[in-house]
C-alpha cells in the first residue's frame, strides 16, 4: 500500500508540474508599441492589442511586430545624371508598419526589399535631372522618392513617411570645375554689386548737387528781389524826400518873393530904384572871370532903362553910385535890329582894357 500511495503522489506532482510548464508557456506580453500575430496549427488566428496575452502551446504562436518609425539607410550608389555625369548619391528612409499581418506574410525580408527599391527609384530619378538640378532640387527629389516607395510598400502594410538626400558626390574634376564656376559667379556679383554701388552714389550726389543748384538758384533769386525791393523802396523815399524838398524850397521862394513883392508894394518904389538894382547886378556879372557874358536880346526895355538912370543921375545920382566905378572896365558889344525876333539869350563878347585874365574854364 505505502509503494502504490507513493507512486500515485509522484505522478501527480509530474503532472502538477507538466500543467505549470504548459501554462507558463501559453503565456506572452506584448509591449505597448507592438502588435501580437497569433497562429494556430500555421493558420493566422488574429493580431492582438498590447498586454498579458495567453496561448495554447503547441498549438498556438504568437510573433511580434514592432510598430514604431523605422530608419534605414540607403547605401551609396553611382548614379547618371542627365547631363552625363557620374555622381555618387545615397539616402535615408524612414518608414512604419501599419498591418502586422501583411508585413508578415506578404514580404519575407522587408528590408532588403526597400533598400534595393529605394536604390534602384533613386537612379531613375536623378537620372532625369541635371547635376545643378539635383543640387537645387533635393525637396522634389525627397517628395518623389517617398511617393513611389509608398505606393510600393502599401501591400506590404508599410507607409513610407519620409525619404531624405544625405549627401551627393560628383567627381574630383566636376567639383572642381564647380568651385571655379561659383568663384567666377562670386567675382560677378561683387563687381555688380560694385557698380550698382557706384551708380547709386552718383546718382544720389548728382541729385544733391542738383538740389544745392536749385537752392542757390532760389536763394539768389530771393536775394535779387530783396534788392530790388529795397532799391524801389529807397528810390520811392528818396523820391519822396526830394518831392518834399523842392515842395519846401518852392514855398520858401514863394513866400520870399511875397515879402519882397509886398516890401516894394508897400514902399512905394518907383523904377528908378529898379533901373539901380538892374545896374547893380550888371555890375555883379561884369566882376565875373567869363569872358563871355549874356544878356537879353531885347535891347529896348535896357535903353529905356538906361535912360532912365541917366535922368537919375542929372538929378543928382544915388547914393552909393561910386562902388560902380570900383569895377574893372570891360568892352560890352551888343548888337541888334528892331526887326530881329525876340530870342532868350544871346552871347555877348567882353574883354577886360586891363591886364587878361588868367586861363580858365569859360563860364557861362
Amino acid at each position: 500500500m505505502n509503494s502504490a500511495g507513493g507512486a500515485i503522489l509522484g505522478l501527480l506532482a509530474v503532472f502538477v508540474l507538466l500543467l505549470v510548464v504548459y501554462v507558463a508557456a501559453g503565456v506572452r506580453i506584448v509591449r505597448p508599441y507592438q502588435r501580437g500575430v497569433v497562429e494556430r496549427l500555421g493558420r493566422y488566428k488574429e493580431t492582438t492589442e498590447p498586454g498579458l496575452r495567453l496561448i495554447a502551446p503547441f498549438i498556438e504562436t504568437l510573433k511580434k511586430v514592432d510598430m514604431r518609425e523605422q530608419v534605414i539607410d540607403v547605401p551609396p550608389q553611382e548614379v547618371i545624371t542627365q547631363d552625363n555625369v557620374t555622381a555618387a548619391v545615397d539616402a535615408v528612409v524612414y518608414f512604419e508598419p501599419t498591418d502586422p499581418q501583411r508585413l508578415l506574410y506578404n514580404i519575407s525580408n522587408f528590408l532588403l526589399a526597400i533598400t534595393k527599391l529605394s536604390q534602384t527609384n533613386l537612379r531613375n530619378v536623378i537620372g532625369e535631372m541635371t547635376l545643378d538640378e539635383a543640387f537645387t532640387s533635393r525637396e522634389r527629389v525627397n517628395d518623389t522618392l517617398r511617393q513611389i516607395l509608398d505606393e510600393a510598400t502599401d501591400k506590404w502594410g508599410v507607409k513610407v513617411v519620409r525619404v531624405e538626400i544625405q549627401r551627393i558626390d560628383p567627381p574630383a574634376d566636376v567639383m572642381h570645375a564647380m568651385h571655379e564656376q561659383m568663384k567666377a559667379e562670386r567675382t560677378r556679383r561683387a563687381v555688380v554689386t560694385e557698380a550698382e554701388g557706384t551708380r547709386e552714389a552718383a546718382v544720389t550726389r548728382a541729385e544733391g548737387e542738383k538740389q544745392s543748384a536749385i537752392l542757390s538758384a532760389e536763394g539768389r533769386k530771393q536775394k535779387d528781389i530783396l534788392n530790388a525791393e529795397g532799391e524801389a523802396q529807397a528810390v520811392r523815399l528818396n523820391a519822396e524826400a526830394e518831392q518834399y524838398r523842392q515842395e519846401v524850397v518852392a514855398a520858401g521862394e514863394a513866400a520870399a518873393i511875397h515879402s519882397v513883392f509886398g516890401a516894394i508894394t508897400d514902399a512905394g518904389t518907383d523904377d528908378r530904384v529898379i533901373a539901380i538894382k538892374y545896374l547893380e547886378a550888371l555890375q555883379g556879372i561884369a566882376n565875373g572871370t567869363a569872358t563871355k557874358i549874356f544878356l537879353p536880346t531885347e535891347m529896348g526895355a535896357t535903353m529905356g532903362a538906361l535912360g532912365g538912370i541917366a535922368e537919375l543921375f542929372k538929378d543928382g545920382g544915388p547914393q552909393g553910385s561910386g562902388d560902380t566905378e570900383a569895377a574893372p572896365k570891360r568892352k560890352v558889344v551888343a548888337t541888334t535890329t528892331a526887326t530881329a525876333p525876340a530870342r532868350p539869350t544871346a552871347p555877348i563878347q567882353a574883354r577886360p582894357t586891363q591886364s587878361p585874365p588868367p586861363p580858365g574854364p569859360a563860364a557861362q
